[in-house]
């Protein structure tokens, strides 16, 4: 690529060449923009680089963006502007990273400017702020008003200032901007753009004794000489101790954090900045990674079970003829320690590794284990750490500090060039698909494309598999290796239905809780046990409605009921955020009967207290883990034995492993079962088989698990009785051929949008019909509208396209999709549509 770059620049001297850039800007917009290289910067500049351009009318915005071409023919069509500043001395995307920007563009049908926005951490990207200066040209003072005198004498004083500065300054915040557009008329001042580049390092102030003391001579006549000055000499003591320079004087020249001489009570810090002062101690900066409190590596190698060293012989062997391989293993099978031992294998290869997990719930646990093998020679990279800290693994997978990175499905986009394997931990989950913005992707099916360009190994890991993957394995296009036994010979726990209506009748149920499960909970406690209650649905109730009238609490923005949560006593909509305060009275006919309906996992979390007061119950779902660590924290809680029962969502479904958990119970399984899906007893059945999975983990003891449903016969929950995975796939997928569903099709979903109801079924109709035509009735359905037909006050109308994977060419059908697409969005009388393509939909 680099020399690529080079050849550009080989000319006589005589010839004079004009070099330009196409480069990826971070909008959606179809194609690349050519920009010219200043003469300066052309022989610096480097593809995968990061420079900074203006962009729009008059050059209003600036922009981060990425170089992905280097060449010398300059654009048709427009005049290019420069370059304004190159921010990398070497790429920070590799030539990997451009390919996959520039396949998934194609493939999940987004702009490459969608990809690259999504790719890089916040911090890559360029912030930039007006500024204003006063113009040494100007000399006509007398053409200034009062104001404008006043914000000009303020401007001399400083080289620049911001709006906001100007504003604060004056004391006419609100009139600033037209102060500022009479001055720029008046050629009185200058407005400029002041770019600044987001990611900061982490600096640690330290203190050190002055070079003048660190042998012992000089050493003895200080503290000799601070004897009359006892406050001093005891710092100096303080930090000796702590820095034993007497023994090694080299040690001196790393000097101690600030902070530690800071927070020592038996101080004088005023003594300290005398020291400083008088340059007994002088300080210093040094840049610290913000994981540098990762603990070293304690544990070489791990122990596999006889199973699990057979399960990792046979992945090793089908990566002699397979790029993907399966493992299918129940729940509590110690895939862990399998993929522990492959990773261990790859980085004693010298390559690179990255492991997916689906939700940074796992993360924190698995993170744990896995820095107790691996140290600080492991990153971690997910949505919960901040701009800075997700630039410095970044960058740590740049420079080759981490050849081995866990984390979410945007780990996919981190710069490896020398990847040998790629694990997808609990494969089949919904969290890695994107939904938005674009691009709408797939983590798992990116990674497996990343490492067929990388020729690395991928392996899929999961008790209950995607119908998509596990066909994919019967039918020989990846490996498959099936680990069935427990680990420690823990056995799998006994399911037992009750049943809620035959409750109802009799009058057992207590709110939502069957006395059976009130019973297993309460026997639980007293054996000092732990229980895990699942329930798929967050906040107090799903709504509230006036029982004299029915009025029910909608969002006034999308057509849904607002959720009501309890703590913080306001109506909540889950789609767009709005919020209410909880009516006192019906705000139709007055009354007081104003009652909530149904349950989340806030209501249950309450009644738990009041059923069990003496327990201690937490919540783990989206309100209760917004914070940064709030994840690890509950987890620690739970693993410590601090808390007897934990609710949840489906949070609570993936992959965490407690030793002490012997009760599980599932609440509402009948709305999961019968969702308006085609996927519905799929996803039923590995949620409900990986909650279950949480209990009874250890040796020596069954874990029981109560799933509450009205119908205890439905075909699904005995399948899930009897851990009949391949019973479930047989089904299923015969289901799926007849109508010709994934894996026989692919899905493409088109989302038409518009304020007006009207215009956007008028665009659907006019879109559905123009690919019915060419594709043909039964490849195209719709459109229909969703569940919900309205989010965020437009009105969503879809439309649903299935292609068969053998017959028909897919990139031939996305480009026909996409030119109906720009045909109606160039239409005048629909130009406010907006439509959206989700590819391989869920």
């Amino acid at each position: 690529m680099e020399n690529q770059t080079n050849q550009l620049f080989f000319t006589s001297e005589s010839e004079e060449v004009t070099f330009f850039a196409d480069l990826i800007l971070p909008i959606p917009v179809p194609k690349l923009f050519t920009y010219r290289l200043p003469r300066g910067m052309a022989q610096l500049v480097k593809i995968g680089a990061r420079v900074i351009v203006p962009f729009g009318k008059n050059n209003g915005r600036v922009l981060t963006a990425i170089v992905a071409k280097l060449h010398t023919s300059p654009p048709s069509g427009y005049q290019a502007r420069y370059i304004t500043e190159l921010l990398d001395e070497y790429p920070v995307v590799n030539s990997y990273q451009l390919e996959l920007f520039r396949w998934m563009a194609d493939y999940y049908m987004c702009c490459i400017g969608d990809v690259m926005n999504v790719a890089l951490p916040s911090g890559l990207k360029i912030s930039s702020q007006s500024k204003v200066q006063f113009n040494p040209d100007f000399d006509y003072p007398e053409l200034l008003t009062d104001f404008e005198e006043t914000l000009l004498a303020e401007l001399k004083k400083h080289p620049a200032l911001s709006y906001e500065e100007l504003g604060r300054l004056v004391g006419q915040g609100g009139n600033v901007p037209a102060l500022i557009k009479s001055l720029v008329g008046k050629k009185a001042v200058i407005v400029f753009e002041e770019v600044k580049e987001k990611y900061v390092p982490k600096m640690v102030r330290k203190v050190r004794l002055h070079r003048n003391y660190e042998e012992k001579e000089q050493l003895l006549v200080l503290l000799q000489r601070l004897e009359k000055i006892p406050k001093q000499q005891e710092v100096v003591m303080r930090y000796l101790r702590h820095v034993p320079i007497q023994h090694n004087p080299e040690l001196n020249q790393k000097g101690l954090d600030k902070t530690i001489l800071n927070q020592d009570d038996e101080i004088s810090q005023s003594s300290l900045s005398t020291l400083i002062k008088n340059q007994v101690f002088e300080t210093f900066e040094i840049i610290q990674p913000r994981f540098s409190d990762n603990s070293p590596a304690t544990q070489a190698e791990i122990k596999l079970t006889e199973a699990q060293r057979t399960a990792s012989q046979q992945i090793m062997a089908q990566f002699e003829s397979q790029n993907v391989v399966l493992l299918h293993g129940i729940t509590g099978s110690g895939k862990t320690e399998v993929y522990i031992d492959l990773i261990q294998q790859a980085l004693a290869g010298g390559s690179q590794v990255l492991y997916l997990l689906p939700e940074i719930a796992l993360t924190t646990q698995i993170v744990v284990r896995l820095q107790r093998v691996f140290g600080d020679k492991m990153g971690i990279y997910h949505s919960k750490f901040s701009d800075n800290e997700r630039v410095e693994v970044w960058k740590g997978v740049v420079s080759g500090q981490y050849q081995f990175v866990v984390g979410v499905r945007s780990a996919v986009f981190l710069p490896f060039d020398n990847l040998g394997l790629v694990i997808v931990d609990e494969e089949h989950e919904t969290s890695y698909k994107q939904h938005d913005p674009a691009p709408r992707y797939h983590a798992r099916d990116v990674a497996i494309m990343l490492a067929h360009w990388q020729q690395a190994k991928v392996l899929l890991g999961s008790a209950t598999p995607s119908l998509e993957t596990y066909y994919q394995a019967k039918q020989g296009r990846y490996g498959l290796v099936e680990l069935f036994q427990r680990f420690g010979n823990a056995t799998l726990p006994q399911i037992v239905l009750v049943d809620t209506k035959q409750e109802k009748r009799q009058k057992t149920m207590k709110n939502e809780f069957s006395s059976i499960l009130l019973e297993a909970l309460e026997n639980n406690l007293e054996r000092k046990e732990q229980s895990i209650l699942f329930q798929n649905r967050r906040g107090y109730s799903p709504y509230m409605q006036c029982e004299d009238c029915d009025w029910t609490a909608e969002c006034p923005n999308c057509a849904v009921s607002l959720t009501y949560h309890q703590r913080d006593a306001e109506l909540r909509c889950h789609y767009c955020g709005h919020k209410e305060h909880v009516p006192r009275l019906c705000p139709t006919c007055g009354s007081t009967k104003v009652k909530t309906i149904g349950f989340g996992t806030e209501k249950l979390e309450d009644q738990l207290q009041i059923f069990f007061p003496a327990s201690r119950v937490l919540r783990m779902d989206l309100d209760t883990t917004r914070a940064k660590n709030a994840y690890q924290q509950i987890i620690q809680e739970f693993e410590a034995g601090q808390v007897d029962m934990l609710v949840g969502t489906q949070m609570i479904t993936k992959g965490l492993d407690f030793d002490n958990v012997s009760l599980v119970g599932i609440f509402d399984a009948d709305r999961l079962i019968h969702f308006p899906d085609f996927r519905a007893t799929e996803r039923s059945f590995q949620m409900i088989t990986q909650v279950s999975g949480r209990a009874g983990r250890r040796a020596g003891r069954q874990g029981t698990v109560l799933i509450q449903t009205s119908n205890p016969q439905q075909t699904i929950l005995q399948k899930i009785i009897e851990n009949d995975y391949k019973g479930l796939y047989e089904e299923e997928i015969q289901e799926r051929e007849n109508f010709n569903y994934p894996p026989f099709s692919r899905l493409i979903k088109l989302t038409v949008r518009h304020t007006d109801k009207a215009i956007s079924h008028q665009a659907a109709e006019r879109l559905a019909a123009e690919l019915t035509d060419a594709l043909g009735g039964s490849r195209v359905l719709g459109p229909e509208e969703p569940l919900v037909e309205r989010i965020r006050n437009q009105f969503l109308f879809d439309i649903l396209i299935k292609i068969e994977r053998d017959k028909v060419n897919v990139k031939a059908v996305k480009a026909y999709i996409q030119d109906r697409i720009n045909d109606i969005l160039t239409d005048k009388g629909l130009r406010q549509v907006s439509i959206v393509a989700d590819v391989d939909c869920l």
